[in-house]
């Protein structure tokens, strides 16, 4: 079965083509919509679409609080971020905001399928931009802030899944790695969440880069 998309940018032409792209990329186009308020009105009038295409900058309701809106309404629904905008400030508060990647305007067609396909098959899309963009707000956040957070007590086992959830690897390939059965894997996973307070893969990945469980060089 097709994967279905909707298109949420203020930019006619730009939205047009982008729609003719995914259309010849096998893709589904439930709606597009101009705005955030826009698309909650198509929202209620259509089939909810698997991944959100979300532009940042829009009149009436922007894609900040769009995205906001649709992690409270509808969590199920993937946000994928399509911005001109390369600005750590923003890109920092679309994640937060529940965005799973973040993707520029001027990117190639073939990143762009990818980033769809991971976030539909693996929950999230990290770009190089992202994770720069993510590791550099999260030093200067320590460094502003003194001392890290303490660590929490995580035994060894946890400690090496939470080295893998920083990786590429599948929940089912990380079994193979640490030799356990995925239903085991999933045990780690879901007592993380609870350790730590995060709901995804990126929220445990970015409290094993804040507290240095995993080093960046």
């Amino acid at each position: 079965m097709k994967a279905s998309i909707a298109l949420v940018d203020d930019h006619v032409l730009l939205r047009n083509g982008l729609a003719n792209l995914l259309r010849d990329l096998d893709y589904t186009i439930c709606f597009e919509a101009g705005n955030g308020e826009q698309m909650i009105r198509h929202l209620s009038a259509n089939p909810l679409p698997q991944v959100v295409l979300m532009d940042i900058n829009m009149p009436v309701m922007d894609g900040l609080a769009a995205t906001q809106w649709l992690k409270q309404h509808h969590p199920d629904i993937k946000v994928l971020a399509l911005s001109m905008l390369d600005d750590e400030g923003i890109i920092i508060k679309m994640i937060k905001n529940g965005a799973k990647g973040y993707v520029l305007k001027d990117c190639e067609p073939d990143e762009l399928q990818t980033a769809i396909q991971n976030v539909l098959n693996k929950g999230f899309y990290h770009s190089e931009l992202v994770s720069s963009k993510l590791i550099h707000a999260l030093s200067k956040e320590d460094s502003d802030s003194g001392a890290g957070q303490p660590k929490l007590q995580l035994n060894e086992k946890e400690l090496e899944f939470l080295k893998w959830v920083c990786t590429d690897l599948s929940y089912k390939e990380i079994a193979d790695k640490m030799h356990v059965s995925p239903r085991t894997v999933d045990g780690y996973r879901d007592a993380l969440h609870e350790k730590l307070e995060v709901k995804s893969r990126v929220g445990m990945a970015i409290f094993a880069i804040k507290n240095g469980i995993v080093l960046l060089g």
